[in-house]
């Protein structure tokens, strides 16, 4: 028999946020179905693998695209840390900001593309690639690379085999093919905001995506987008972000580079003055760490399954909902 996944006190948070419909579930069977959600996130298994007494298995996966493209799980995750906020429990005197890489399994390559988005995603390539100056006809090995038929039609499988994992966050590697997930934390290992790119992509390019995702809302008010200090790893030292926390009047704690300041020294007084680091805020960066050892206590979160972004997206928020939920069915007892 497969373990309950939600007690009562933890469906009372969850059941106002899931749509009944017309021809919608029976409200008996919405928390059946939203525990079989749970289950395929927690073990990783294939919807096909499900336990029987959570019901079919088609028929909870049917349930979760609803859900995902109803935008049911971001809508979780907002309404439970808006009642935290209610209860004084979110605490946005530091956020944290880092990434995990995340390895995908084969499975989740092949993400089913219309023909017109094919289409759209070719002639915006052969726009940018029109635009780069210096190209030439020849290979890299200096050949020509010739213009035959065949030679057109293997350009032209491998351009789409690029646009497919660009359109589903999949980047290349030596491990296999791997996505990033950028995040923030309170400062009570909470989750807040998720960004999701493909695995090559640089942290410090989403530092500041991440932190304009931050919305809190309080109970009277505008909602709080700008926390007190921003904790953050070497990887996201540039000028460019510590401008932005400058301009919104946010506390950097973001250690410098050695480069960087051997560039400054070395401009002398044109360099600027040294950055300032706060040793015991930095100190408390780790509860991002933390919280990212929480989210892959989650078997399908911690190597995606999913071909597409969506779904995995949709599991993290519903990772981050249970975390969130935990606190507050602890606050309450």
């Amino acid at each position: 028999m497969t373990r309950v996944q939600l007690t009562d006190n933890e469906w009372e948070f969850i059941a106002p946020y899931l749509p009944i419909g017309e021809y919608g579930p029976y409200p008996e069977r919405l928390r059946q179905q939203f525990e079989g959600v749970i289950w395929r996130f927690k073990t990783g298994g294939q919807w096909r693998e499900m336990p029987t007494e959570l019901g079919a298995w088609s028929t909870v996966h049917n349930r979760f695209r609803q859900w995902r493209d109803a935008g049911v799980f971001e809508a979780l995750l907002d309404g439970l840390i808006t009642e935290a906020a209610k209860r004084g429990g979110v605490d946005l005197s530091l956020v944290s900001v880092d990434s995990t890489t995340v390895r995908a399994h084969h499975d989740a390559a092949g993400m089913h593309l219309g023909q017109d988005v094919i289409t759209a995603l070719e002639n915006a390539a052969e726009e940018e690639k029109a635009r780069q100056k210096g190209g030439d006809s020849e290979g890299q090995n200096g050949q020509d690379a010739g213009t035959g038929p065949e030679r057109e039609e293997w350009r032209r499988v491998r351009r789409r085999q690029k646009l497919r994992l660009k359109a589903a966050l999949l980047g290349r590697s030596r491990g296999g093919q791997t996505s990033k997930v950028h995040l923030a934390a309170d400062r009570k290992c909470r989750p807040l905001v998720f960004v999701l790119t493909a695995g090559q992509a640089a942290d410090s390019p989403q530092f500041i995506p991440v932190l304009k995702r931050i919305r809190v809302r309080a109970p009277v008010g505008r909602p709080r987008t700008r926390p007190g200090a921003v904790a953050g790893d070497k990887a996201y030292s540039s000028r460019g972000n510590r401008a932005h926390l400058r301009k919104r009047h946010i506390k950097a704690v973001i250690p410098e580079k050695k480069d960087q300041a051997a560039n400054r020294k070395k401009k002398g007084s044109r360099g600027g003055r040294p950055v300032s680091l706060d040793a015991n805020l930095y100190k408390e960066r780790n509860t991002v760490e933390r919280l990212i050892n929480k989210l892959k206590a989650w078997r399908g979160i911690a190597i995606r399954y999913d071909k597409t972004p969506d779904s995995y997206l949709a599991g993290l928020h519903l990772r981050a909902s249970m975390i969130w939920i935990k606190d507050l069915t602890w606050i309450t007892h």
